[in-house]
Order: structure tokens, then C-alpha cells, then sequence
């Protein structure tokens, strides 16, 4: 990925901590803590630890690890990256507030083909709604918190939308964040079972592994050149969902250090070569012990 991703930029905000609060319905949602502290960076900079960290919640959920833990690994991934940005993520445009009515993709988490936008927009403020009024085409939106005015002018030439989910009161359900890490969890393991199991399964048995693959989709990000110091390619990701998921889909499809799991630990890993089956030494070694054992 280094050499794809060398040159490129993409730019998201992270909070310096995030805490889980339960509605009175019983929803809970991951936000940033009352006196969190933004701060904008580059995803780019730290893709393979980002592909990793939510590989690794991922399979947490897929080997039904506690809850308890799922929460905790899902904070610090937020302390570290930011919250997924599912707002922008779901809908077919990141410009929805330009319209009335919000037109979704084919998903998980929405299962409506269609919704008020007003009432998408609450979703995502389940304790204190934004200062946001619509009427027909136009929308006003305002704000009093002076870090949330600095990050409008940061982001001014951005959907409006990508700005609101930077707001301190902007959360996410546990689980739709379980069904977006579940899902990328899934389709590692199905690449690898598949490649594991290749010369030993029936046709019918892989055409399901194949089916499941084709499954996995995501919306085709663009980008814009800028002339920094040097030319740079700057993804319009508008999330931090489709940022993984590009990354997630470019590690996979590596033909020299894909994304795997270890063989041993079941932990995923960046190879550091096309055959590699384990994710450090130690646990080569280990695996050598425990199969001279039996």
C-alpha cells in the first residue's frame, strides 16, 4: 500500500476521547466526551494500522468476543480515528441535506429505500438535536461552540452534512458500528477460508464463498489533485466508513502484502509476503510446538 497510497491524501476529525451513553429507548451510541478536543488529520498517514484496528474489531465480533470488550476496542479505534461518519456513508449523495427526501444504498443499517431529511439527520443526535431548520431545497444550520465555527471554515468547501457529523452531539448506534466492522470481518474470513479450502471444496461450496465476496460493496470514492509539495491525490472520501473500506478492499486485493489472519493467533496482519500464513515468529513457532504435540 505504500507505494499506492504514497502520494495521497484524505483529511477526517477525531476527538480526544468518546464514551457510550444509552437513550431512553435503550439505543446506545458511541460520541465524544462533553470536554473532547478535536482535531483534524490524514487517514492516509496511518492506513495499514487503520485496515488493522478495524479488521481486529471486526473478528472480535465474529468470534462473539464480549461485549464489554467489543465497546472498549470500538473507543480506543475512535479515540484513535475518529467515528465512522455513517451519515454521509449510507446515502447515495453526501450532498443529501441539498434535498428533501434521502436516498439510501443498499444496506444494513437503513432499511428504508428512502427518508425525511430531517429525520435522518436525528438519528445521529439522539440526546441534543443540531440548530438546523429545512425548508424545501434551502437548510440553515447554526452553531455557538467556537471549535465547531474553526472546523465550518476547515471544511467550508465540504457537504454540509460530513461538517454536522464533526459535532460533539453527532453519535453512533453500537449496532450499526457492529454491522459495518461484522461485515468487513466477514469478508476477510471468506477470502480466507476460501484460498485455504480451494483445492479440497466442492464447486458448489465455492460459488457460495464467491457469492458471499461479490456481496461486499461500497461507494466509488473520487478525488481531486492538489499542488502541495508535490502533486497530491486527495480522496472526497466524506467519511471515514468508505476511507476503511477502500483501504480494507486495496489491502485485500494486494498481490505482494495482502491482509490476512494468522494462522496461529487468528489476528489479522499486513504480510509481508504474497505466501506468508503468520503474523510474527513467535507464533510460527508456536504453531510448529502445538502441531509437533499432536
Amino acid at each position: 500500500m505504500k507505494n499506492i497510497f504514497e502520494h495521497t491524501s484524505a483529511s477526517w476529525v477525531k476527538y480526544s476521547d468518546y464514551e457510550w451513553r444509552t437513550t431512553e429507548d435503550g439505543k446506545e451510541y458511541l460520541l465524544p466526551t462533553k470536554d473532547a478536543m478535536p482535531k483534524p488529520y490524514d487517514p492516509m498517514k496511518d492506513a495499514d494500522n487503520l485496515v488493522l484496528a478495524a479488521a481486529d474489531i471486526g473478528l472480535m465480533l465474529f468470534h462473539k468476543d464480549s461485549e464489554k470488550a467489543i465497546k472498549e476496542a470500538m473507543r480506543a479505534f475512535a479515540c484513535k480515528y475518529g467515528l465512522l461518519g455513517i451519515m454521509t456513508a449510507m446515502p447515495t449523495t453526501a450532498k443529501f441535506i441539498e434535498y428533501e427526501k434521502v436516498y439510501f444504498h443498499k444496506n444494513q443499517i437503513i432499511p428504508a429505500e428512502m427518508m425525511d431529511t430531517e429525520e435522518y439527520i436525528g438519528l445521529f443526535f439522539p440526546f441534543r438535536k443540531p440548530d438546523f431548520r429545512k425548508k424545501g431545497l434551502e437548510s440553515v444550520w447554526n452553531t455557538n461552540d467556537r471549535m465547531m465555527i474553526a472546523l465550518v471554515m476547515t471544511y467550508s468547501i465540504e457537504p454540509q452534512a460530513m461538517v454536522m457529523s464533526f459535532m460533539r452531539d453527532y453519535g453512533e448506534q453500537y449496532a450499526w458500528l457492529a454491522s459495518v466492522f461484522r461485515d468487513w470481518a466477514f469478508t476477510l474470513v471468506t477470502a480466507t477460508l476460501y484460498y485455504a479450502d480451494k483445492d479440497r471444496l466442492d464447486e458448489t461450496t465455492l460459488d457460495l464463498y464467491r457469492k458471499g465476496m461479490a456481496a461486499f460493496e461500497g461507494n466509488t470514492p473520487t478525488y481531486h489533485l492538489e499542488l502541495r509539495e508535490h502533486p497530491t491525490m486527495v480522496w472526497d472520501f466524506h467519511s471515514l466508513l468508505l476511507n476503511v473500506q477502500f483501504l480494507f478492499t486495496s489491502t485485500l486485493t494486494d498481490e505482494k502484502n495482502p491482509l490476512k489472519i494468522c494462522r496461529q493467533c487468528q489476528r489479522p496482519f499486513i504480510a509481508g509476503k504474497a505466501d506468508a500464513e503468520f503474523c510474527s515468529p513467535s507464533c510460527r513457532e508456536q504453531h510448529k510446538k502445538e502441531k509437533g504435540k499432536k
